[in-house]
């Protein structure tokens, strides 16, 4: 009898504990912990650009107003190769901060090894710039520009959808993104987010500190003779109007050294309008007078951005002079300023003399736009 009811017993819990299983576990939490939810603070704090009294105004998006956190995320993003299909290239890779932000190769390649079609531009004052970006001004604001790099095959060759996935999964950008924007779970991470922040850290880039800086408009110390001999070169219109002079001013004038229009400076030889090999501003405008015509880039630190030009075509300053003494070749859409000059060897040597004056070690050397890493 006691056998039978030890094996009634045995069977009662057997059962109850198979029944348990065809259920499935049954898991009590208090409270239940969402893993969507980001564990964080979000208290932004207000970052204002130290600008010097002889630029012009940033330009500020509304919606993208600059914040501590904001940069602090752009500045990690800019320098990850969590970016790039095989974690191999950031945006640092073709934008290195001792080169003022450019990588010394006459064009960039990318993650599969396929070089792209232009160099890379330097990342110099771009806070300052409303008249498009990239060499063909395609993309309108920073925020625009830092979303084509990612999926262009010959960049980071990667898709915004497996990065996003990938700042989700990250055990820092998640809260980051967070402190920044102000997001409460992670499936709220976006490219457009990602972008703000890169666009963020790039308005930071502020080079105003050169030698030419000091002496010009900070009043102190002195130009060498060759120095200033260089300034008279680059910048003075003689009283008898003559064209034999470089009058380098009229495309990188300012105090940014350049405005950020769109020229062609009479760098290729083509018999029509349409035979260029590259269309720069023509292939967004459609417009077949722009055809040719590239963003004049900034001069300031143009002494560490070698090689020059859109395609890298000339290695030094003193090549780059030596073109613009030989005045074009007379195509029908090149600036009008594109005159032959005389250019002795001590005039060049003194505009070299001159570019070098541009150069701001204070900004390539910066450790904020360095890698946080």
């Amino acid at each position: 009898m006691k056998i039978k009811l030890l094996a009634a017993t045995l069977l009662t819990i057997l059962l109850a504990v198979t029944a348990c299983q065809d259920d499935g576990p049954i898991v009590e939490c208090d409270p239940c912990v969402d893993d969507d939810l980001i564990d964080a603070t979000y208290n932004p704090q207000p970052y204002e650009l130290e600008v010097p009294e002889w630029f012009p105004n940033p330009i500020i998006p509304p919606d993208n107003p600059m914040t501590v956190e904001g940069i602090a995320l752009g500045r990690r993003l800019f320098f990850d190769p969590i970016l790039s299909s095989d974690s191999t290239q950031s945006c640092a890779s073709c934008h290195n901060p001792q080169l003022s932000f450019t990588d010394g190769l006459k064009v960039s390649t990318g993650v599969l090894g396929i070089e792209g079609r232009r160099s890379s531009m330097p990342i110099v004052n771009m806070a300052f710039n409303n008249k498009g970006f990239f060499w063909d001004g395609r993309s309108a604001t920073l925020e625009e520009q830092a979303l084509l790099p990612i999926e262009d095959h010959t960049e980071l060759n990667e898709t915004w959808e497996n990065v996003i996935e990938k700042f989700r999964r990250h055990k820092d950008y998640p809260a980051m993104f967070r402190q920044a924007f102000g997001i409460e779970k992670k499936s709220e991470i976006s490219k457009e987010l990602a972008v703000k922040a890169i666009a963020q850290f790039e308005r930071t880039l502020v080079s105003y500190q050169s030698r030419f800086d000091k002496i010009v408009w900070e009043q102190v110390g002195w130009p060498t003779d060759s120095e200033q001999r260089g300034r008279d070169l680059f910048f003075v219109e003689f009283a008898n109007n003559s064209l034999d002079h470089p009058g380098c001013s009229h495309c990188h004038g300012s105090a940014l050294f350049t405005e950020n229009n769109y020229f062609n400076n009479g760098i290729d030889s083509v018999a029509t309008l349409s035979d260029f090999a590259d269309y720069g501003l023509g292939e967004v405008t459609g417009n077949l007078y722009d055809n040719g015509k590239f963003r004049a880039p900034t001069l300031r630190n143009i002494a560490l951005t070698a090689p020059y030009m859109h395609d890298g075509r000339f290695n030094t300053l003193g090549e780059v002079l030596d073109h613009y003494a030989s005045g074009g070749h007379g195509v029908s859409n090149e600036d009008a300023n594109i005159q032959p000059f005389t250019l002795t060897e001590q005039q060049k040597q003194d505009l070299i003399a001159f570019l070098n004056m541009l150069t701001d070690t204070s900004f390539v050397n910066n450790p904020d736009f360095h890698s946080p890493f």
